[in-house]
């Protein structure tokens, strides 16, 4: 079994190695879970998975020994909340772009004094029998992690990255490159020289740096790790399963 403190993993800056999961069934997040993976976030931004959905994948993960996380579709209090209660061990929270955004995302996770998430006795607090015992958990091991998707947000990103209770940070490379208007075209000189600044701000602040490898090509996430990355997303079930479908038509064409 995988040791479950990400976040011990994330303040010592060591490579941890993750995928997205934008498919609701618990087979799909059982299969991953039993790969190399440090980490599995649901995707309630860009997928269909619900709430009902994402506590059972999330009991599917965490069975595993794998941490669970949820991206969710906005940095909204109320959706943070609800996925932590559903037990998830920490969020992915898109569009970060000021101080601001990060302070509001930490404290939708964490409980007072620290923030201003509400108190409820769900799946995470053992339905009522296990709060305390959560509340210490919340304040040690709980995971923020803001995803860097603009431009705005590389050129605030020491005052995000310092924000207390951020653990780490991701690249979105489609909606960073989109910020440049060149929606998935990161290869653009703008798009390279926003990632480089990136990696340099991560590295001076002895941050992890993350990074979306979305295509399921090993040898990319190979590329990223020597440039100085260590908090990988490896592409998503999505594109493994369509990949592996695709490669093996492409050797040939089956007579009928």
């Amino acid at each position: 079994m995988k040791d479950l403190s990400l976040r011990n993993k994330l303040k010592k800056n060591k490579l941890t190695l993750g995928s997205w999961i934008t498919l609701s069934h618990s087979s799909i997040a059982e299969i991953m879970s039993k790969l190399d993976f440090d980490w599995l976030t649901l995707d309630m931004e860009h997928s269909a998975i619900t709430l009902s959905d994402a506590q059972k994948l999330i009991q599917t993960i965490e069975l595993s020994g794998v941490t669970p996380l949820v991206r969710v579709g906005e940095n909204n209090p109320n959706l943070i909340k609800r996925v932590m209660d559903a037990g998830a061990h920490g969020v992915i929270v898109p569009m970060i772009n000021n101080r601001d955004d990060a302070i509001l995302a930490v404290s939708a996770v964490k409980y007072p004094p620290f923030g201003a998430r509400g108190v409820g006795l769900a799946r995470a607090q053992g339905y009522g029998f296990g709060f305390e015992e959560y509340k210490e958990w919340v304040k040690k091991e709980s995971i923020v992690i803001v995803q860097i998707e603009h431009k705005s947000a590389i050129d605030n990103l020491e005052e995000i990255l310092n924000v207390e209770g951020v653990d780490a940070s991701i690249v979105g490379p489609y909606d960073l490159s989109a910020s440049f208007g060149y929606p998935g075209e990161y290869e653009r000189k703008e798009v390279k020289s926003a990632i480089r600044k990136y990696l340099t701000v991560c590295d001076e602040l002895g941050k992890p740096a993350g990074f979306h490898v979305v295509p399921p090509d090993i040898e990319k996430v190979k590329e990223r790790i020597k440039q100085g990355f260590n908090f990988i997303g490896f592409s998503l079930d999505t594109f493994f399963l369509g990949q592996k479908i695709r490669e093996e038509f492409r050797k040939g064409k089956i007579k009928r």
